[in-house]
């Protein structure tokens, strides 16, 4: 049982943290932090946090003040601001975790804000979403049977980290363990680089001078592919130029296989064209396969 939580940025991210914890009877109390008071007001109004902290600074010490645990859920440029501001009033008790996309980038502003209190922030990225966003979006069940990778640092204690995964596996969620670095590449290829592939192509069509006429055809296909482009554009640029390098690769491997695939196209290959259409149909298969079984609920039969 968590006695008090203080969650910057009560959304989709924050808010559904929120939720499932208190649907788990896992957290006595809840304080909310945004930038908006609109959004705050209206996380308070629907029961997702208990009260609403301030930025002042004697605000901020009294939100902080006896907090258990302390989640940002904002965009990742935001967050050095943030750890610098909660620095001062962090006591001695409190762990830091955060729900950024990007770790490497998080870990280096936690150092520059946190000094010597950095073995209070484990680093932390919820695999889990919806392209909805603000204190409405939130739900529940939004991490049930969802990953979680912390990327502890060599300073956290155990302790520290594994009150932070009981947080998340309160939320039902399943833990995982990557380095900073090891993160950053994977979720270049495959979370960053389709957002921006989403955001590419629907940004394309409506740049058309008949983009009305191809929108009204637009059906399912397009709809599933583009989905990610409903996300947040401010999260998505901050995702993006924090993980630039990594994603500069994934972007140029991607140009080299569509430049493959445009002159197999242009010589007619149907050959070459359905080989690469296999072996993607192949592995895609096999990952949601694997996925199913991951996430499925237990078996009412085991203990």
């Amino acid at each position: 049982m968590l006695n008090k939580v203080v969650i910057f940025g009560v959304g989709l991210i924050g808010g559904s943290f929120a939720r499932a914890l208190k649907k788990a009877g896992a957290v006595r109390e809840i304080v909310g932090v945004g930038r908006s008071a609109a959004s705050m007001a209206r996380a308070l109004e629907l029961g997702i946090i208990d009260a609403i902290g301030v930025t002042g600074e004697s605000s901020l010490a009294a939100a902080l003040a006896g907090a258990d645990l302390v989640l940002l859920a904002a965009p990742v440029a935001q967050t050095e601001a943030i750890l610098a501001a909660i620095a001062p009033h962090l006591q001695a008790g409190t762990i830091v975790t955060d729900a950024g996309s990007t770790k490497s980038d998080v870990v280096a502003s936690a150092r520059r804000a946190l000094g010597d209190k950095i073995a209070q922030f484990v680093p932390g990225h919820p695999i889990a979403g919806r392209e909805t966003n603000g204190p409405d979006a939130a739900i529940d069940h939004l991490y049930i049977g969802k990953k979680v990778v912390l990327t502890a640092l060599a300073e956290n204690r155990e302790a520290d980290i594994e009150r932070v995964a009981a947080a998340w596996r309160a939320c039902g969620a399943i833990i995982h363990r990557l380095t900073p670095e090891e993160h950053d590449k994977v979720f270049a290829a495959v979370s960053h680089l389709p957002h921006l592939l989403a955001y590419a192509l629907v940004d394309d069509i409506a740049r058309k001078p008949h983009a009305g006429l191809l929108f009204q055809y637009a059906a399912s296909g397009f709809r599933d592919f583009t989905r990610i482009a409903g996300s947040s554009p401010e999260m998505w640029r901050d995702i993006s130029l924090a993980n630039q390098p990594a994603l500069l690769a994934e972007l140029d491997a991607y140009m080299a296989q569509l430049t493959l695939l445009r002159a197999q196209l242009a010589a007619n290959d149907g050959a070459a064209l359905e080989h690469v259409y296999s072996n993607a149909q192949h592995a895609r298969h096999q990952w949601i396969t694997a996925i199913e079984a991951a996430e499925a609920p237990p078996s009412p039969d085991k203990e």
